[in-house]
């Protein structure tokens, strides 16, 4: 069983890795699409995207969720709101790329923890602990700083960020697998992708069938490198502790600024290092805590179970009391003995802050 489940947990951090490393390293791919413009390469991606994903969910043969989300306006709607923010993700992301803004592109999914927590103070009215209060704080003073060194407001980042976070939160309520959820996005984004594409190939502007073969199977590629990552983050997800995610989804934002700088060129004043350094230090801060609170419930948890444990053993133990009246009494006591196994599985749930 240990063996298993070692094996499990190796299958699920290569499945992290790769992940993440893909779309750390996405920012090499949008370029080959060139002299395709970001809206045209976006139209591309939602296109192919489905046709991906749906040909994964029929080989997997995965469709009895559809029909319960047909059945459910609301869900639906929430879908529809998804698939706009992603859509604005996705095209903002493209153009920052090929538009020489890599790494401020990467600074947007560095300080997506921190906006996420600080929609869920405004909009969950969530409760932060100190140190998460001082991440938050330092971000902010890292944009600010930011600011003053890009001559105006880092948007591209800024949009970036809260888009996601917004993703995010909206997945959060609609509660769909992975790769179902995309495939429901986009199947949303489809028909006015699609549309475009007409559109721009009856305007003689389109590129896909211009620019040669290999530049058609690139743009075709977007939906395998769309769904492709999703489906390594899947397998993760379910063979991984959720903290060592959390720590895995730095690696995307840090390869992509490592590109940015090392191999795009981009420039990085001393400003700009200033603001990134605190991005950093609150990250760091973010992280620290998170494990802390971690440590802290599983020993809670474990605690909660040992006292659950012993508590069964002495009721157990109760019938063989002297005292006759107990022993009589007792036989009250003695089903609820048999369900102590029962009370590790509900204490330490109780027990979490």
């Amino acid at each position: 069983m240990t063996g298993k489940s070692a094996a499990e947990r190796r299958i699920g951090l290569l499945n992290g890795f790769a992940a993440y490393g893909m779309w750390g390293l996405v920012p090499l791919f949008w370029p080959l699409l060139k002299p395709a413009g970001a809206v045209e390469i976006l139209a591309h991606r939602m296109v192919w995207s489905l046709f991906f994903v749906a040909a994964a969910l029929l080989v997997a043969r995965r469709w009895a969720w559809l029909g319960e989300l047909l059945r459910q306006p609301r869900r639906l709607a929430l879908i529809t709101v998804a698939a706009s923010v992603i859509t604005v993700n996705w095209g903002v992301y493209i153009w920052s790329v090929n538009s020489g803004h890599v790494v401020e592109a990467s600074l947007g999914y560095f300080i997506n923890p921190l906006v996420t927590i600080a929609m869920g103070v405004l909009l969950l009215k969530e409760r932060l602990r100190p140190a998460q209060w001082a991440a938050v704080g330092i971000g902010a003073a890292a944009v600010l700083v930011l600011t003053v060194g890009y001559g105006r407001p880092p948007w591209i980042s800024l949009v970036l960020a809260f888009s996601f976070a917004t993703y995010g939160l909206v997945k959060k309520k609609v509660n769909l697998g992975g790769v179902e959820s995309l495939a429901a996005e986009t199947a949303i984004q489809f028909l006015p992708a699609l549309g475009y594409l007409l559109w721009l190939s009856a305007q003689g502007d389109s590129t896909f069938a211009a620019e040669g073969a290999g530049h058609a199977a690139l743009l075709a590629a977007t939906g395998v490198v769309t769904a492709l990552p999703l489906v390594c983050f899947g397998a993760a997800a379910i063979r991984v502790p959720l903290s060592t995610l959390g720590l895995l989804q730095y690696l995307a934002p840090v390869f992509q600024f490592l590109l940015g700088v090392l191999y795009f060129k981009e420039a990085m004043p001393p400003e700009r290092w200033a603001g990134f350094t605190l991005v950093w230090l609150a990250l760091t801060l973010l992280t620290w805590d998170a494990l802390r609170t971690g440590h802290r419930n599983a020993r809670a948890l474990a605690a909660a179970a040992a006292e659950a444990k012993q508590t069964g053993a002495a009721v157990a133990a109760g019938p063989n009391q002297p005292e006759p009246a107990l022993a009589t009494e007792g036989s009250r006591p003695a089903p609820a003995a048999g369900n102590v196994p029962a009370g590790p599985d509900t204490d330490p749930l109780e027990a979490r802050p």
